[in-house]
């Protein structure tokens, strides 16, 4: 532009070949995160100086009055609508679904500017009281982010859920395991069940249901090459929205049992009839556990397939879920003796660590080993040993 800045002027410049005086105000940012700028010229300095303070008078009334105008609500659903650009559906629906049921009820109506630190932590110990301490958590979570995206553009002046505290809230339906009986009785069930290959290959290898429903056959050898490779299953991927497994650590290829061979094998077959049944309305996907048309399961789906095999086991349907056909696989493996090194690498844990943590009473009876062989060693009567 030719221009050169005066000394100690600030936004103010001298454009040498418009021979004027050249000032700019801010107004914010573009939803690319550029700056907004409006320029003003005129002869001298003073001229300039006056107008830049009159749009910059302007343009603080105008922001000033959208402040005090702008809600929780709007903050929310701007988060709701921009703010998870690259999550995955499920986690999308969640936040969106948390965020309906219990921000926007009790604080949605509320002007941003005016929340404050209290009302946060008053509305936060009122949901503790029904919810657990991790749904309380992305509660918060929501709240923050949200704030934060208001915060960026101007629109509040401070996070005030920055200052607030996760309260301890109830405690969470615990996950629990099938007994070996129960296993084989849901097993039995399920044979009558188009759910039965998943249910099989879950139980048996510990499978995360994300990771099952992800399963293709490309990744299914029910063959192997024998005598010294055995039929096996690639865990490689998952439903998350990136397409991988949990973390690198997770992605494994594991043998599979006898009976989850026959299983997939009997379900392949039986994909062969939807397929055929199908006709044009089939849609390929490669997938092992599809729908009758080929398209994928989501997480629904799988539920009531398997809560009606629990049922018709005769266990209460509602108390039991499929990952905890998960648990169940730690549960019978830890009976069995199975090292625990063993058992984190079948179900794909980076370390024994994180099995412990997560599988901590399916894993109690290898935990308690040590023990019991101490007391096979030194007796286990309490009495005084010979020196």
């Amino acid at each position: 532009m030719g221009a050169r800045r005066s000394y100690g002027e600030g936004s103010l410049y001298w454009n040498e070949s418009r021979q004027r005086w050249v000032g700019l105000v801010s107004l914010g940012y573009w939803p690319n995160g550029k700056r907004r700028v409006k320029w003003i010229s005129g002869r001298t300095k003073t001229e300039v100086r006056a107008k830049l303070r009159d749009a910059q008078r302007v343009q603080d009334a105008g922001l000033a009055a959208e402040r005090h105008a702008y809600t929780v609500r709007e903050a929310v659903e701007s988060w709701l609508d921009h703010g998870l650009v690259g999550r995955g559906d499920s986690t999308v629906a969640n936040r969106r679904s948390l965020a309906i049921t219990h921000v926007l009820p009790e604080l949605g109506a509320r002007r941003l500017s005016a929340l404050t630190a209290a009302e946060v932590e008053t509305w936060l110990a009122g949901r503790a009281e029904v919810l657990s301490t991790d749904t309380v958590k992305r509660l918060l979570s929501i709240l923050r982010m949200s704030i934060r995206r208001a915060e960026a553009r101007d629109l509040v002046g401070r996070n005030v859920a920055l200052l607030c505290d996760v309260p301890r809230g109830q405690v969470g339906r615990p996950s629990k395991s099938l007994t070996l009986q129960q296993a084989k009785r849901v097993i039995t069930a399920s044979e009558r069940s188009p759910m039965h290959a998943y249910v099989v290959v879950s139980l048996l290898t510990g499978a995360r249901t994300e990771e099952l429903r992800a399963l293709r056959w490309e990744h299914v050898d029910l063959e192997g090459r024998p005598p010294d490779v055995p039929p096996t299953v690639e865990l490689w991927r998952s439903v998350r929205s990136d397409g991988d497994t949990k973390t690198r650590r997770s992605r494994r290829t594991i043998e599979l049992p006898v009976r989850a061979v026959v299983a997939l094998r009997t379900h392949r077959e039986l994909q062969e009839t939807w397929r055929r049944e199908a006709g044009e309305r089939w849609r390929e996907h490669g997938l092992v556990f599809a729908s009758r048309t080929g398209t994928p399961l989501d997480a629904a789906n799988v539920r009531r397939g398997f809560r009606a095999v629990v049922a018709a086991a005769g266990l209460p349907a509602e108390d039991w879920t499929p990952r905890e056909l998960r648990h169940s696989f730690v549960s019978v493996m830890s009976s069995s003796g199975v090292p625990i090194e063993d058992i984190a690498h079948l179900v794909g844990h980076a370390s024994t660590k994180v099995t412990e943590t997560v599988y901590r009473k399916e894993l109690r009876p290898v935990l308690t080993r040590g023990a019991r062989a101490m007391d096979d060693i030194f007796g286990s009567d309490g009495g005084h040993t010979d020196d």
